[in-house]
């Protein structure tokens, strides 16, 4: 065993944990479809029940810590708590740091992968499009206005506040996202930000970013991106976007801060 301990055939160069809602069917996809050679993904669920409340947020939270403490038995590198409403709702810090400490590996979450993402585009002034109810929309706008954000327009699909909305999310076709895309730019938008982990983008990003000449960051991509960033690994992703394709420089310290 001593001779193995180091090894791993699939994921030599990081090994990603993710933590994401039960019910959530498209991020760990992304994830995938993302991964260059060398990177692997490893997938923890946090039971996803009930309708949106601040206690759904707080159950769901911890239930990602215990995802932490079974992703540290995989030996992962990074761990990604892969829901942007609930990086919102709940303290975004201390997600990070209880996922961080009880992993005992570095921790993201995908609020703060936005953020850095933003900021690495030199953004400042974005569109946002996303598939929730107002009050998460609300708290999303007033997260990005904390970290600096002018959100120019916002539009949701008033779908998550139940647990069967939130499977539908993982169903809106991402021809649909592309016209949310449309619907949310306005001229003074430096760029897009299309926001949930339960969304499918991939498809779609080059195109908004093509017709309507600025950047796109999604909630999968910027968290991707922040995972291998904070890994240590520089690859250059086409096909999906300018942060993807143009931001290499590894990510120091905290992506929220």
């Amino acid at each position: 065993m001593k001779a193995v301990a180091g090894y791993a055939p699939y994921g030599w160069r990081a090994k990603i944990g993710l933590i994401i809602p039960s019910t959530n069917t498209i991020n760990e996809v992304e994830f995938c479809r993302l991964a260059p050679r060398g990177v692997t993904i490893h997938t923890a669920r946090a039971t996803s029940t009930g309708e949106f409340s601040e206690a759904y947020f707080q159950r769901l939270r911890e239930a990602g810590m215990h995802g932490a403490d079974d992703l540290a038995t995989a030996e992962v590198d990074v761990i990604a708590y892969g829901c942007t409403s609930g990086s919102i709702v709940q303290p975004l810090d201390e997600i990070v740091s209880g996922i961080g400490t009880r992993a005992g590996v570095p921790a993201i979450a995908t609020a703060g992968a936005v953020i850095a993402a933003l900021r690495a585009l030199g953004i400042s002034r974005v569109a946002v499009a996303t598939p929730y109810v107002d009050f998460i929309n609300e708290a999303e706008r007033k997260f990005l206005a904390l970290h600096r954000f002018e959100v120019t327009s916002l539009h949701g699909l008033g779908l998550g506040g139940t647990e069967a909305e939130r499977r539908a999310i993982g169903r809106v076709p991402p021809e649909h996202v592309y016209r949310m895309a449309r619907q949310v730019d306005r001229p003074e938008a430096q760029a897009i930000f299309i926001s949930c982990t339960n969304l499918a983008t991939l498809d779609v990003i080059a195109a908004i970013e093509t017709d309507l000449g600025k950047p796109v960051v999604t909630s999968n991509q910027a968290c991707f991106w922040n995972c291998l960033r904070l890994a240590g690994i520089p690859d250059r992703i086409e096909g999906y976007g300018r942060l993807l394709s143009e931001c290499t420089n590894p990510i120091a310290g905290s992506p929220h801060a």
